[in-house]
């Protein structure tokens, strides 16, 4: 299904859209690897996965796989066909949860891609990152590839349903390899440490203003 789904979607979405995609073979081809991009739209948890030839899980939030009717289904279908994992944000047993099914997907030597904001930006700043993505990296010894999207939150602003045909850059950095800190996933500093090395290099690729800051989710936010 995912197969299916990514090349009509995929073929579809680069023909309207005609993504710029910069640096994408600096994407291992093979193995476990952690895709950190930024988050300004609904749309980037489908843009990455995409524009690359090799299948990437993500996380989404647990409301697009309940809704109901044709709407509802729709989301239900295209999320669950792409790979998504459902996350209760808020929910400590529930995000502890998903970070095990990534941690799954990651040790069977898969790509998985997780916005480290949490959710995505009301302003087009990029906020704190939180620590998850940093679990994740000590926890399976996966390197980290920060991704940088560029113009999404144009393609789609928040409040409207219907993507917009806008100019879209996904750009992709240089892994980063934090084996240096193996055992210490334990250690609240070393987790703040490689979180916000994940996110100067992402602010770095994108160009955003950093601010030092949680954003926190709201009921527009993806």
């Amino acid at each position: 299904m995912y197969s299916v789904t990514k090349r009509v979607v995929g073929s579809l979405a680069r023909a309207v859209y005609r993504p710029d995609v910069i640096d994408a073979d600096k994407v291992p081809s093979t193995g476990p690897v952690i895709l950190a991009p930024n988050h300004l739209a609904v749309a980037d948890s489908f843009i990455v996965p995409l524009v690359l030839p090799r299948p990437v899980a993500f996380l989404a939030k647990a409301e697009y796989f309940r809704g109901s009717g044709l709407k509802g289904g729709l989301s239900r279908w295209m999320f669950t066909s792409l790979g998504a994992i459902p996350v209760d944000r808020g929910k400590g047993r529930a995000a502890k949860e998903a970070l095990e099914a990534a941690e799954r997907v990651l040790n069977d030597g898969g790509a998985f891609g997780i916005h480290p904001e949490g959710t995505r930006s009301p302003d087009g700043r990029l906020y704190r990152g939180r620590t998850g993505v940093a679990r994740l990296a000590l926890s399976t010894g996966a390197p980290v590839v920060p991704v940088a999207l560029t113009g999404t939150d144009k393609l789609q602003p928040i409040g409207t349903r219907i993507p917009r045909i806008r100019p879209v850059t996904v750009r992709f950095g240089d892994p980063l390899d934090f084996s240096r800190y193996s055992g210490m996933d334990g250690s609240l500093p070393v987790l703040r440490s490689i979180t916000d090395e994940i996110m100067y290099a992402i602010a770095e690729l994108s160009e955003q203003e950093y601010v030092d800051r949680y954003q926190k989710p709201s009921s527009a936010a993806a």
